[in-house]
């Protein structure tokens, strides 16, 4: 894919590795639809980074667990700019509680955590497939995690979210081929203020353990992950139905 002039979709795109995603697509000519569903402070702030670099921009408040969200962020890009060329469903949620703690969470915690990370990934995916496949090609990136292979992560609800998702990968790349193409990255611990938040007094130590236990001997940074997401659309014609782990190598186990 062109990204040059091309048209881009990134949800949850107003801090972290969605705001990176976001910049390195501007920087490459891309126009794009930043999406918030609460920050928009910070969303306007990423909306200006990208327009820095030469992208025009539309800011777009919407929450993906709604289908009518979805397809009015959809038809925004759309009645602006007349096409959509990529969607990278970056928006997610969880509720950190330890996997060992069945009580931590409730049926209503899942319904959140899915209805964000699995139904509004499918509902988003859904709202762009006519335009690309009018146009016949358009490409779909689904930020995934590790959590989703390993069963680790911030929560037994989130993980399985992941694992859904990844799921879902597999299933929409041979549903909407050779149109489109889906894949995922499944990022291990990346250093933003979503996971420092959510750890607390606890991050410091497991950013330690982590990279302790990494072949790379580091955590992620969210450029990292958005260096392969900008790839999977630009650079990655033929590859489709994928999973490309991005987390310094923590998914090979301890490093001796």
């Amino acid at each position: 894919m062109i990204l040059n002039q091309s048209v881009c979709i990134v949800t949850g795109s107003a801090a972290g590795i969605g705001a990176a995603c976001a910049v390195q697509l501007a920087a490459k000519g891309a126009r794009l639809a930043i999406n918030f569903t609460k920050s928009e402070r910070e969303a306007h702030e990423v909306a200006a980074a990208c327009e820095s670099k030469g992208g025009q921009t539309i800011v777009v408040q919407a929450d993906v667990s709604s289908d009518a969200d979805c397809r009015r962020l959809a038809n925004a890009a759309l009645e602006k700019w007349g096409r959509i060329d990529a969607l990278v469903n970056n928006a997610g949620t969880t509720k950190f509680a330890r996997h060992d703690d069945l009580d931590a969470l409730q049926a209503a915690d899942f319904e959140r955590i899915f209805g964000v990370n699995v139904v509004g990934a499918f509902q988003m995916i859904r709202a762009v497939a006519p335009a690309m496949r009018k146009q016949g090609k358009g490409a779909v990136v689904n930020v995934s995690s590790i959590a989703g292979i390993t069963g680790m992560g911030s929560s037994v609800a989130y993980a399985a979210s992941k694992g859904a998702l990844n799921t879902m990968t597999l299933s929409l790349a041979r549903a909407l081929g050779p149109a489109i193409r889906v894949n995922a990255v499944c990022p291990g611990f990346v250093e933003t203020r979503w996971l420092t938040t959510g750890l607390g007094a606890d991050y410091e130590a497991k950013k330690q353990a982590y990279e302790a236990s990494t072949p790379l001997k580091s955590t992620v940074q969210p450029d990292d992950v958005a260096d392969v997401v900008v790839w999977l659309l630009e650079g990655a014609n033929k590859v489709t139905g994928e999973w490309i782990t991005v987390d310094s190598g923590m998914h090979l186990g301890v490093a001796r």
